[in-house]
């Protein structure tokens, strides 16, 4: 708008500068004087006036002021034209509005991760008893959460914007395209809030189908969602640690011992996900002691069994059997990569839930994780491109966002998993940005 009010006041300049002079102005122009000269007494020289030379006189300056005048007036009529024309057309037309000032500030690409949680009454993008594809436990305004107030809240970076959701233009793009989420029931939620986001953008609600007519279960191995208008799908791999569990090994192993885990053997599933147009992976919320150790499960290297490897040494392997799978399997010509970052809990010391009605000020030191660091470390040494989705420290701030007592189970709280709508909707955003500001730029 500022450029349209600036051009607005230079015509309107320009155009003052062709009225005509206040007869009180004591200044001569080359503009103005032969208008003066052609409406003067008829001049003499030497007493001996000469009506019929100065009437030629006359008429030859007011041609020439006519000439004059048209030749601006039809300068400024181009000008104008011009500027009705173009301008309109140098921003993007497409409705998710990536153009390079929303994420550029002083030549310098803005950290869409480094800002703050805002209030906007224009979210939630959607109704989750009306989205087929959402798990009823994931519902909580619809298991009687009483307020509403962690539904109203937009991440906003300090230094420029997550383009807002526009469902039309996003369904455009994804057209015969195929998107792959991989990894634990974090990325299901977030597999499921897409989902609900692009249906609102269509009439024809049962255009939009699971492949294998099932239901949307926490175990289940494979979720494929077809939206038949546009000819792409939405996918979901359940594969929570990305590496292979394995059976027990069969030569002597203390009796704790149950079952392993093979860091250097990707899932072997993972040939469903190299075709793929986008791939989403997670990891994390799995590698705790209680879904390991506790379990009888350790960790298994080649045909080394290594009791002693700590969970943040044994996630750094399979980090980097992922990224030797991503630089030997997937052609970056073909497939975008990304990966998103642990999202953080807020249980209390003693595993009690405390969902707050408001964002908390004060992250406590969860917006730091040491598998984040880890994921952005193997990246950076990668030679496939590879996006980061780096929600650890936005998502710290978003106590209000979880779960708890608001599922299909209140006897059991949940302070990991995140209602829907809600704070997987602001990822999406972030991450159809990263998908599609390559092509606006």
């Amino acid at each position: 708008m500022s450029s349209f009010t600036k051009s607005t006041s230079f015509n309107r300049r320009a155009l003052s500068s062709l009225a005509v002079e206040s007869p009180r102005s004591t200044s001569s122009t080359a503009f103005t004087s032969p208008i003066g000269s052609a409406f003067a007494s008829p001049r003499t020289f030497g007493g001996s006036p000469r009506p019929y030379t100065n009437r030629l006189k006359e008429i030859s300056y007011l041609f020439q002021v006519l000439i004059v005048a048209g030749t601006l007036v039809s300068f400024l009529v181009i000008i104008a034209g011009g500027y009705l024309y173009v301008v309109p057309s140098l921003g993007y037309n497409g409705a998710l509005q990536f153009n390079t000032s929303s994420v550029v500030t002083d030549d310098k690409e803005c950290d869409i991760f480094d800002g703050s949680w805002v209030v906007d009454d224009s979210y939630p993008l959607y109704n989750a008893s009306e989205c087929p594809f959402v798990e009823k436990g994931f519902n909580c305004l619809g298991n009687g959460r009483g307020h509403d107030e962690y539904l109203k809240w937009r991440w906003k970076p300090k230094h420029c914007n997550v383009p807002r959701f526009q469902v039309v233009d996003v369904l455009e793009r994804l057209r015969g395209k195929r998107i792959v989420f991989v990894g634990d029931s974090m990325s299901r939620t977030q597999w499921e809030s897409l989902i609900c986001m692009l249906m609102t953008g269509l009439d024809d609600k049962k255009s939009v189908y699971e492949v294998n007519g099932n239901n949307i279960t926490k175990r289940i191995r494979f979720l494929g969602v077809r939206f038949s208008s546009f000819n792409f799908t939405v996918e979901f791999y359940r594969s929570v640690f990305l590496v292979q569990p394995g059976k027990l090994l069969r030569w002597h192993a203390p009796k704790r011992v149950k079952s392993t885990l093979k860091l250097d053997v990707l899932d072997v599933i993972n040939h469903e996900w190299s075709s793929a147009d986008y791939l989403v992976f997670n990891t994390g919320q799995w590698w705790v002691p209680g879904k390991l150790f506790e379990t009888g499960c350790y960790f298994q290297v080649g045909n080394s069994l290594r009791l002693g490897m700590s969970i943040p040494a044994a996630y750094r392997v399979a980090l980097e059997t992922w990224a030797s799978w991503i630089e030997n399997i997937i052609d970056p010509n073909k497939t975008r990569v990304l990966f998103r970052t642990f999202e953080p809990s807020h249980w209390s010391d003693h595993r009690s839930c405390n969902v707050t009605k408001y964002p908390t000020p004060d992250t406590e030191g969860r917006d730091k994780s040491i598998f984040s660091e880890m994921i952005k470390e193997v990246v950076k040494n990668m030679t496939v491109p590879v996006s980061v989705l780096d929600v650890t420290s936005m998502s710290a701030f978003r106590s209000d966002g979880h779960v708890g007592l608001w599922s299909d189970n209140p006897l059991v709280p949940d302070c990991s998993h995140w209602c829907l709508p809600g704070v997987p909707d602001i990822w999406n955003e972030i991450l159809l940005f990263f998908l599609f500001r390559q092509q606006v730029q």
